[in-house]
């Protein structure tokens, strides 16, 4: 059986139908808030990409992605699990300028996900990017972007709750900025997750920052791959989510690797034979825009936004028959 969460005497606020309308507000709503907000332009992304370009995102490193051989090229595609490296060479390919940014629908399947509450094997996110410079290529920089998506986030609840003023969610402006090491220093006895969720339970939206290296208990907070993020100058937007009592992930995001972050986090994560890679030898060479981006989660939105329970609320995906009996003996109803 999946990990599941199963609140007291839990109903959702909308019926499937009106969540369904609802869904389609978010969507439309928070979409014009992001690009107002970052600059972006909307364009096409790839559902799957060839393996030997070095463009799929690897993540923490040890999921394997879905592929299939196509029968016309006799050739493998691997369907993304992100599109953190296309979107890169996406902003080249477009001449977009400093300052100008793309956003995409990004849809995958993650078939190594464990499941529960807030994870699927289908993922659905706008995945973003944006083109900086190296003066904006500061931790500054970075926190005012997190101010702007939490801004767009919480500009999306209020135009929700007008049209549906039986919602009963509260969301922070105020982010809580903190290093990941800061928080390993603030509660040493607990574990990453656990942090979060100590650290939400009191500020209700925080940022996470400097996330893939190791802390000095000698475990990184999370595991990010070594070829997208700098993992000096990323980090995870959080808020706190009162029907489960813990801390939801929004987005994952943060400005890139440059030439030099590229060179030193490959050598950190014995990935030095990407190197030869397409994407890794032009960015090694200096061929790419410096960007930050990220990407933000269109299910999670929906379910903090609407006060669900369960992720299969707000998407149709896959689940064990436990999950579904569970689910249904206590009032979350699946799509």
């Amino acid at each position: 059986m999946s990990k599941i969460i199963l609140p007291k005497d839990y109903r959702s606020t909308l019926n499937m139908y009106d969540t369904q309308t609802a869904i389609g507000l978010i969507k439309r709503t928070f979409e014009e808030r992001l690009c107002l907000a970052l600059n972006l332009k909307r364009v096409s992304a790839p559902l799957f990409v060839d393996p030997n370009t070095g463009l799929n995102d690897d993540l923490s490193g040890v999921e394997r992605p879905v592929r299939f051989s196509l029968k016309e090229t006799g050739k493998d595609a691997v369907v993304v699990h992100s599109l953190a490296k296309w979107k890169r060479m996406a902003l080249a390919a477009y001449g977009f300028s400093a300052g100008e940014g793309l956003y995409t629908d990004m849809n995958a399947i993650r078939r190594d996900e464990e499941m529960d509450n807030l994870h699927s094997v289908y993922t659905d996110q706008w995945d973003w990017e944006k083109i900086i410079t190296r003066e904006t290529r500061t931790i500054d920089y970075l926190k005012k972007v997190v101010q702007g998506i939490v801004g767009a986030i919480c500009d999306t609840l209020d135009f929700l709750k007008c049209r549906y003023p039986q919602l009963n969610v509260v969301l922070k402006r105020e982010v809580k900025f903190i290093t990941s090491q800061e928080l390993e220093d603030l509660y040493p006895d607990l574990t990453s997750k656990e942090r979060e969720n100590a650290l939400l339970q009191e500020h209700k939206t925080a940022f996470i920052m400097q996330i893939g290296d190791r802390l000095q208990s000698g475990k990184p907070h999370d595991n990010r791959a070594p070829d997208y993020d700098d993992w000096q100058l990323n980090g995870d937007i959080l808020f706190w989510d009162d029907i489960l009592g813990c801390a939801m992930e929004i987005s994952s995001m943060g400005i890139r690797v440059d030439e030099k972050s590229l060179d030193e986090q490959l050598t950190k994560a014995n990935a030095n034979e990407r190197r030869i890679l397409p994407f890794h030898k032009a960015l090694l060479a200096g061929q790419l825009p410096l960007t930050m981006g990220g990407g933000i989660g269109q299910s999670r939105l929906s379910m903090l936004l609407l006060g669900k329970a369960h992720i299969g609320e707000v998407q149709v995906s896959l689940w064990d028959d436990d999950t579904k009996r569970a689910c249904k003996e206590n009032g979350i109803v699946l799509l």
